[in-house]
């Protein structure tokens, strides 16, 4: 059962309020550890140190996850150690150690591929293959994504998906290939739809205006911005001033 402590925190942190999300766990992290509650302990470590790396302390944060990954490995829990390496892995890409990062991605995927956890594979394929190519390694890179495209698609997962089909257009893109950066973009896009996800739907068509910009073809790329400034606009998105400044440049001509 959940401590009080947890709860609360729970609460702030869908409240947004990510300062008073950290004291309640912290709390909760001091309340197992009085109860000796193992089970809780990882719990309530897990939950401070998702705090800590979305207030980007992320010495405290990797801390936290150093710890949880001692107690995860003493309960003989696979799957969570498996989450956690990927956690340990997002911390090194977030403070920019893409080899670190790597390494806690493999280590993760030694340990969920034979418990065939299809749903978190997906996702750390998609990881690694944004590691992958950080490193200059495009052709794995490529490769990774793809296998992630195959679990998501066995979970029904969408919004894995469509974040990977972005991610794999965007690198598309920078490899300078636009015709399957077009191709993922437009999956992308579509996916977004399906879920209703707005300010997914408008940065796949940002990169999507970029593949037509580089082929010169005005049209469609007006096309895709217009189409951005009016979710701007529905979703009160940061880049409205930055779209609108593009989309009447083209309209201008």
């Amino acid at each position: 059962m959940r401590s009080s402590a947890s709860r609360r925190g729970e609460i702030f942190l869908h409240r947004g309020d990510l300062t008073q999300a950290r004291v309640w766990y912290e709390q909760a992290v001091i309340e197992a550890r009085d109860t000796e509650s193992f089970k809780a302990l990882s719990d309530a470590l897990g939950n401070l140190g998702n705090v800590c790396a979305l207030l980007e302390d992320y010495h405290q944060a990797e801390v936290s996850f150093r710890e949880v990954l001692d107690i995860q490995r003493t309960l003989q829990e696979g799957n969570a150690i498996g989450e956690t390496l990927v956690n340990l892995g997002n911390l090194q890409t977030d403070t920019g150690h893409p080899e670190q990062a790597r390494a806690f991605y493999l280590e993760a995927l030694d340990t969920l591929q034979p418990l065939e956890n299809d749903r978190a594979l997906g996702i750390l394929y998609s990881n690694l293959a944004l590691q992958e190519f950080q490193l200059h390694n495009s052709d794995a890179a490529i490769t990774a994504f793809h296998t992630a495209l195959e679990f998501h698609r066995k979970v029904g997962n969408e919004d894995g998906l469509a974040t990977t089909y972005g991610q794999l257009g965007k690198t598309f893109l920078l490899m300078g290939n636009s015709r399957k950066a077009e191709a993922c973009l437009n999956n992308a896009t579509e996916h977004f739809i399906k879920l209703g996800n707005g300010p997914g739907e408008a940065g796949a068509l940002r990169l999507l205006a970029d593949v037509y910009l580089e082929r010169q073809d005005r049209i469609s790329e007006l096309r895709c911005i217009e189409r951005v400034v009016q979710l701007d606009r529905t979703y009160q998105l940061p880049q409205y001033q930055e779209d609108q400044h593009r989309y009447h440049a083209l309209r201008q001509g």
